[in-house]
């Protein structure tokens, strides 16, 4: 289905979400007819804030909002979605279109599995009446189907359309970059050769795919590394979590600035504890770059004050080699809280694979190099 179509049938005025892969058609679309101008888009920090704008919208017009993610986020939208949009509290009607990523009988990465299947349920169970858009759904199908949901939303209830993969097509070109030189993966080859055999935390999409093949490269095991492959934004409390229990270990933490924003509660949890042990890195390109590029607000915050302000010891910002450098080394000799924000590019290889070793290896793996301690 052309996206256009799709976005004029839907007729809502406000877009607000987190981007997709799958929804990389609607993604452009609305950059390219929007940008992110705060009265008709905005992408957000996460789901859940996603559901709070569209209820402020909602509130201020009395019009129907969008919220777009990837299934994924259904998580974050469960608490805004029954204590604040259903019908038995505000009843603020809500149009969602989410992704459909590891939909039953679709290969898809491991993290995506379950989530896809109970995708349509987890709608069922939050009031909100799903209909699957397909390849094959047809302009006619959409509207009709938008017509019955509409007689949902005037009653304050919230509907959801689901989108297969290949379902909306025909977005526009849109280009995203940032004035930055370094390379993500050449940052990461730096932060494997500096961490040793330390034990590194990497964070979900394409950063975890780079550690695990700058390793392959090497010829090394992958034992040290946990690569978060789901659970966006959870990396730093993972390490967090880490760093408590084995305070013989320095740890390290391989964030993304999407995911860093996600969940920036994290930050002020981890500066409260401030381990010794523990260095956090945000990879920050100022995008949503795994899933298509599109901007974060990572671009105009400054990380650096906000780890300094939730009571990080050491915090500094690098955009050359040898600025990163120095920066890793004197966090190996600092013995305390460290923070380093390297500014990075946005683009990675196309030819960039995936780990060829399940998840549950990873994990078994990585929990055998904790136990035995440091080789």
């Amino acid at each position: 289905m052309n996206v256009k179509d799709f976005v004029e049938i839907l007729g809502a005025d406000f877009w607000t979400g987190v981007p997709d892969s799958q929804l990389k058609a609607l993604c452009n679309y609305l950059m390219a007819t929007y940008g992110i101008d705060g009265r008709h888009h905005i992408i957000a920090a996460n789901e859940g804030n996603c559901a709070a704008l569209a209820a402020g919208y909602h509130l201020a017009t009395g019009k129907v909002p969008a919220v777009y993610m990837q299934n994924s986020g259904e998580g974050n939208i469960i608490n805004p979605a029954a204590s604040l949009l259903n019908g038995k509290v505000y009843a603020i009607p809500v149009i969602f279109v989410v992704g459909w990523r590891g939909e039953p009988g679709v290969h898809d990465e491991p993290q995506h599995i379950w989530q896809g299947e109970i995708t349509l349920k987890l709608l069922e169970d939050m009031d909100i009446a799903a209909f699957v858009v397909g390849p094959d759904t047809t302009r006619e199908a959409l509207a009709e189907q938008m017509a019955r949901f509409r007689e949902l939303l005037a009653r304050g209830k919230d509907v959801a359309f689901v989108i297969r993969k290949g379902a909306l097509t025909d977005a526009p070109k849109v280009t995203y970059e940032n004035s930055f030189t370094l390379r993500r993966e050449e940052i990461i080859r730096h932060i494997a050769a500096a961490s040793g055999d330390d034990p590194i935390v990497s964070t979900t999409g394409k950063a975890s795919r780079e550690l695990f093949e700058i390793r392959e490269a090497a010829g090394q095991g992958h034992g040290n590394d946990f690569l978060t492959v789901g659970s966006m934004g959870h990396a730093s409390s993972i390490a967090l979590g880490i760093a408590l229990q084995k305070p013989e270990e320095r740890v390290w933490c391989i964030d993304g600035d999407g995911a860093a924003l996600m969940h920036m509660g994290a930050m002020a949890v981890i500066g409260a504890q401030r381990p010794a042990n523990l260095i956090h890195i945000v990879i920050n390109n100022g995008a949503h770059e795994t899933v298509g590029g599109m901007p974060t607000v990572a671009g105009q915050a400054d990380l650096t004050a906000v780890a300094r302000a939730c009571g990080y010891p050491s915090a500094v910002c690098v955009d050359s080699f040898e600025a990163l450098d120095r920066a890793l080394e004197a966090a190996k000799a600092a013995g305390s809280l460290c923070f380093i924000e390297v500014k990075s590019a946005i683009g990675a290889r196309d030819d960039l694979g995936r780990p060829t070793t399940t998840a549950l290896e990873n994990k078994e793996r990585f929990m055998a190099r904790l136990r035995q301690g440091k080789p």
